[in-house]
């Protein structure tokens, strides 16, 4: 029915494109492209004679918006799913727009030397990709993603009003590591060390790195620590969310991450700006990246649950309301399905159906948005099936 240019193969690529390969009266052709292409040729070979899915592989630099250009081109795809690094989303929008192909991600562009989270870069694409006929997807991940669409299923179905939003992230699994990042240590260290923000009362509160904590009991999980952080869905929620007041994210860590982390940042290894070591620039956290435990390769030693969802404060028929939607995901269960951890899967598994969506046409608007403005009541029937089912809870146990 539809080819597919999947660019990325990291954990997250991996199991979207294991998705997309059980999901082949949709999918019946794809290509991955990356730099390193023996990693697309290694998942290939993987895949084939499993899936009806026609497979192919292609070397790509996604810096290069001519480069993109010259493969979409060539293979002619009718939607191009990007799962490759968040600094790259600006050349890889480029280049669909300018082959009027559908865009897909899940996470909003970062420049590279900066830790600044925002959408602004990638909503200045909004007149021209509707002029152009075409539709850019953003952030159909997890969180963001998923946490977005259970904010307007919970909107559409269960409140007049939303006034407050807690999204709680944790990851209640074990990798055996006295320490290691469960995606791209490079990107999840840059967001942890970051400066803290929740949105309220129309503006933003920014806070210290880690500043705020919270305890938190977990459904099949237990009580963890966790503690407020940016993240980017809090910007397009707050803007399509009706009678939003505050909302804020929230992600559990362990002690021995955290005390690591510290250590870390104290001798510099966190740090993005470049230094001179043997006559050549490095940055200290790429360096870092290169010698932690890669995430792909934590798959068959992590064990336990994540749980991610979203608690909601609001007004139904006058009345105040309070509910919980989350999805509980078993770290041993993805492995033996597509062979990577939970944080991986709960990533992958949203951008096959967020692609999905867009090439059967059951979201068709034209120009750049955000997850949440379209209908969410197939794309949560499409959770269930594929993987990731969700649980709604009345009356929780509010985040103080």
């Amino acid at each position: 029915m539809s080819r597919v240019l999947i660019i990325g193969c990291g954990g997250v690529a991996s199991v979207a494109v294991h998705k997309c390969c059980q999901n082949s009266e949709i999918f019946t052709d794809i290509c991955i492209a990356s730099r390193t292409v023996s990693k697309c040729d290694k998942l290939k070979s993987e895949l084939e004679g499993k899936t009806k899915t026609n497979i192919s592989t292609a070397s790509l630099n996604a810096d290069n918006v001519d480069e993109i250009v010259k493969l979409i081109e060539s293979y002619k795809p009718d939607l191009v799913l990007n799962l490759a690094l968040p600094y790259q989303d600006l050349t890889i929008m480029e280049a669909c727009l300018k082959t009027k192909v559908d865009y897909v991600d899940t996470a909003n562009y970062e420049p590279e030397d900066t830790a600044k989270f925002e959408y602004s870069w990638q909503w200045a694409y909004r007149e021209r990709f509707e002029k152009a006929g075409i539709t850019a997807l953003l952030g159909s991940g997890f969180d963001p993603g998923v946490t977005s669409v259970f904010s307007a299923y919970a909107m559409k179905h269960y409140f007049d009003e939303i006034n407050y939003i807690d999204i709680l992230d944790c990851n209640g699994g074990d990798h055996g590591y006295p320490f290691a990042t469960n995606f791209n240590p490079e990107i999840n260290i840059r967001e942890v060390s970051a400066k803290g923000s929740y949105w309220e009362d129309g503006k933003w509160v920014e806070t210290e790195p880690m500043e705020i904590k919270r305890v938190y009991d977990f459904p099949q999980v237990g009580v963890k620590d966790m503690y407020l952080l940016h993240h980017e869905e809090l910007e397009s929620l707050a803007l399509n969310i009706k009678g939003i007041k505050r909302i804020r994210f929230f992600m559990t860590f362990g002690q021995s991450y955290l005390t690591h982390l510290k250590c870390l940042e104290n001798v510099g290894m966190t740090s993005i700006e470049p230094i001179e070591f043997e006559g050549k620039q490095i940055v200290p956290l790429q360096f870092l990246k290169a010698v932690l435990p890669d995430p792909s390769s934590l798959g068959p030693r992590t064990k336990g649950k994540t749980n991610i969802g979203c608690i909601f404060r609001g007004k139904k028929d006058g009345k105040e309301k309070n509910l919980y939607i989350y999805n509980v995901c078993d770290h041993e269960s993805c492995y033996k399905e597509v062979g990577s951890q939970a944080v991986a899967y709960t990533t992958g598994v949203p951008a096959m159906i967020g692609a999905m969506m867009l090439l059967t046409k059951t979201w068709d608007k034209k120009g750049v948005f955000n997850i949440e403005e379209f209908d969410p009541d197939p794309f949560m029937e499409a959770l269930n099936k594929w993987g990731l089912p969700w649980v709604v809870e009345e009356n929780p146990t509010l985040v103080d």
